[in-house]
């Protein structure tokens, strides 16, 4: 369910019909108290009485007397840094020491205890189920090693969030967040030894909507879907403008840093489109990053801390998110002889400053696996083809947009430029393109697939899908490559139907993701690290950088309990990296 309470001028109050209402808590204000303290400068003139003698030893007796204290407390910094894991040189690489299954098992009861409640009006808070927990654990959308969690909770509040995170640390176990379960690297996968899996997606409320200042206030749980449909509904003409898979929630989407096909236009989650965030810590605090103005220069921007994430330093309870106006817009589709001509046209289409909110590369093998699979209206040409969605403040903006697209294109070797003749016809059209997963599995019967992506500079982009493709010819794999070849992202979907096949699809990865690497490019445009990426992450970043994360991480999180084996790669990765380049290049 989500709910949200009005601004000004906004009545209704929505829910599912599904669902009874639940009203949405008034929203409190901390205020904060700012006190400034002023000493004196010590005076070099002023005599020193024989009284000041004492004060070393005075001193030296409340140091002992606090350390004491704090190495004594279990909830202090000090005691949790040193009681939580080994001490260690900043080279070791040891795992951090979890509880017992006896420790896990007293968890659970705890927090049966301390949530209060067996169950709400959408099933059990705290599940121990056998379903539930292979749910979590595991995933249809990739094939990443996974493992079970222990328990599964289901909050519905910051203060649930504080009591699970409190009640982990007690009895040292790791803590996972999921949402919406529709990341592709493994990123909410269990822990070997188990632990408990945040599910945020009951707290899936839209809490306030400032309409005039074009932002939104919402839980984690929240889809990106659910909120664009919600304005549309009340007639507000302003959207979210982030659109990665269907079920994707805001919370996932910003812990994975995410984006999709208006990313050319919007840019994506690493930009300013998460205002703020309400944050528990692994110490248990509450913080809010920001305030909800527009733009501030107070310190480094803790907001973006946490967008990449990954869940690893932080559960996120509450996101401020910026919204945009909702344009007029139109599709149209052009073919081109090869990737490279289409390319090159999208960088001279891009630098003509026209109105461009999505731009998409369509291989020959996907036009071939939308014809086979048969959801679409029309029959389409099979060749590498581009999608264009124009937009602009006027129908006769998107008309002269359309015009210098068209004579662009042709200038580089396009074809039978379309552009669509009403509203329904440019739906259809981009229907084809975002229906990219599963009519791509029309290729070939009883397979399954592998999604993944990479990003490279525009300009390499068309070496880097030409190698790509020989590479999958070579290797006897079918695929399909879907690019956002505006901002040099492209997916690519790897069809196998057996664990010899699937073997062969790993490497090809692999090798894409290396490739893509040396042409100054990432190993990941939008899915996120979690477990499936972090292995190169040493190769793109350098060992400074990753060695910056981690210490990092390990000062915010010194137990290692938060999604522990996910973004950050062991340095075991580093060594053994080298030596497989070495191999796949003898």
């Amino acid at each position: 369910m989500f709910l949200f309470k009005p601004s000004i001028g906004f009545r209704n109050v929505l829910t599912r019909p599904s669902t009874r209402t639940i009203p949405v808590p008034v929203l409190r204000h901390r205020a904060r108290s700012f006190t400034n303290t002023h000493t004196r400068p010590i005076s070099t003139s002023t005599p020193i009485s024989r009284t000041s003698s004492w004060l070393p030893l005075i001193l030296g007796a409340l140091t002992c007397t606090l350390t004491g204290y704090f190495l004594g407390s279990p909830s202090s910094p000090i005691a949790t840094l040193t009681l939580g894991r080994k001490q260690a040189s900043p080279d070791d690489d040891d795992e951090p020491t979890y509880g017992s299954s006896q420790d896990f098992q007293n968890a659970i009861q705890e927090l049966r205890v301390t949530l209060g409640r067996e169950c709400d009006d959408t099933g059990d808070v705290v599940s121990t189920d056998p379903g539930d927990l292979r749910l979590h654990g595991f995933s249809e959308n990739d094939y990443h090693p996974g493992a079970l969690h222990t328990v599964v909770v289901y909050p519905r509040s910051t203060e649930d969030v504080v009591k699970v995170v409190k009640v982990a640390t007690k009895y040292r176990m790791p803590v996972t967040p999921f949402s919406g379960g529709t990341s592709l690297e493994g990123n909410y996968r269990g822990h070997a030894v188990g632990g408990i899996c945040i599910d945020m997606s009951r707290m899936d409320k839209i809490l306030d909507i400032h309409q005039d200042d074009s932002d939104l206030v919402c839980q984690p749980g929240v889809g990106w879907m659910e909120i664009n449909e919600t304005l549309q509904k009340e007639g507000i003409p302003l959207f979210f403008p982030l659109d990665p898979g269907p079920g994707a929630t805001i919370g996932g989407m910003m812990s994975t840093g995410c984006s999709g096909t208006n990313a050319v236009r919007y840019g994506t989650a690493k930009g300013e489109w998460f205002l703020n965030a309400t944050v528990v810590l692994p110490s248990g605090q509450v913080i809010k990053t920001r305030q909800r103005a527009r733009k501030s220069s107070a310190g480094f921007d803790v907001t973006k801390l946490f967008i990449g994430a990954e869940g690893t330093l932080g559960i996120i309870t509450e996101v401020t998110i910026r919204l945009a106006p909702v344009l007029p817009t139109t599709v149209a589709i052009v073919q081109f002889p090869d990737v490279k001509k289409a390319t090159e046209a999208v960088i001279d289409v891009m630098n003509r400053g026209v109105g461009i909110q999505c731009v998409e590369l369509c291989d020959s093998e996907f036009m071939h696996s939308t014809n086979l699979y048969g959801a679409s209206q029309r029959t389409y040409p099979e060749v590498d083809s581009l999608f264009f969605k124009f937009q602009g403040p006027t129908p006769a903006s998107l008309v002269e947009t359309a015009r210098i697209v068209r004579e662009v294109v042709k200038k580089h070797g396009g074809i039978g430029f379309e552009l669509a003749r009403s509203d329904k016809e440019a739906r259809d059209l981009w229907a084809d393109r975002k229906n990219a997963l599963y009519s791509g599995l029309a290729l070939v019967e009883g397979c399954r697939g592998w999604s993944t992506d990479v990003c490279v500079p525009v300009s390499k982009l068309p070496d880097l899908v030409y190698e790509t493709k020989q590479d999958l010819q070579e290797l006897g794999l079918v695929s399909t490559i879907v690019g956002h070849v505006g901002d040099g992202n492209f997916h690519a979907l790897l069809l196998f139907r057996n664990d010899a096949e699937l073997a062969i699809a790993r490497e090809a990865v692999h090798r894409m993701v290396e490739r893509a690497i040396k042409m100054e490019g990432t190993c990941t445009g939008e899915h996120g690290v979690g477990i499936g990426k972090r292995e190169y992450l040493y190769a793109e970043l350098g060992e400074g950088t990753v060695e910056l994360m981690r210490s990092i991480k390990k000062t915010i999180d010194p137990l290692g309990l938060f999604n522990p084996g996910k973004l950050y790669p062991d340095k075991k990765m580093k060594n053994a990296e080298k030596h497989a380049t070495v191999r796949r290049h003898a």
